[in-house]
């Protein structure tokens, strides 16, 4: 019983820290849509500046760690992040990429948030209110984006 409880005890522990730092980010597009199409999935671009952005670094900090979305992300979603900061230093690789899919999705603001099928068919804009959204609206909101596309 004590073994038991002890390698229970040991796996959760492992696996507090993951759930603690929200759901992981993917900053190559061509591996996000392969992943997406592997795994039958949606995929999430996130359009940030994570260094001067407030509504960023809001949906950043409290929103997608919350329960609600990593369970739903864990379940339907690739992530995407693409970051635009002011003051972090980025590759420039990662920095060109970037402002080509940026580009190529007509993003002028951020954060702005696009639903994209695996095959990378834009499937729209998620549309919520950044001030005071949780979680839970964020995936009420992808869902519907989702159910539209169908």
């Amino acid at each position: 019983m004590k073994k038991l409880l002890s390698s229970l005890f040991a796996a959760f522990a492992l696996t507090l820290p993951a759930l603690a730092a929200g759901p992981t980010w993917l900053t190559d597009l061509p591996k996000a849509q392969a992943q997406a199409k592997a795994e039958g999935k949606l995929v999430l671009l996130n359009f940030t500046g994570s260094d001067f952005c407030s509504s960023c670094i809001r949906l950043h900090d409290e929103v997608f760690p919350g329960k609600e979305f990593a369970e739903f992300a864990q379940k339907r979603l690739v992530l995407m992040e693409l970051d635009f900061p002011l003051k972090k230093k980025q590759p420039e690789a990662l920095k060109q990429a970037n402002e080509a899919i940026q580009k190529q999705f007509k993003v002028d603001g951020f954060p702005t948030l696009i639903l994209l099928a695996a095959d990378g068919k834009k499937l729209g804009e998620v549309e919520i209110d950044l001030f005071d959204a949780k979680a839970k609206d964020l995936v009420a909101a992808i869902e519907k984006l989702a159910a539209k596309a169908k």
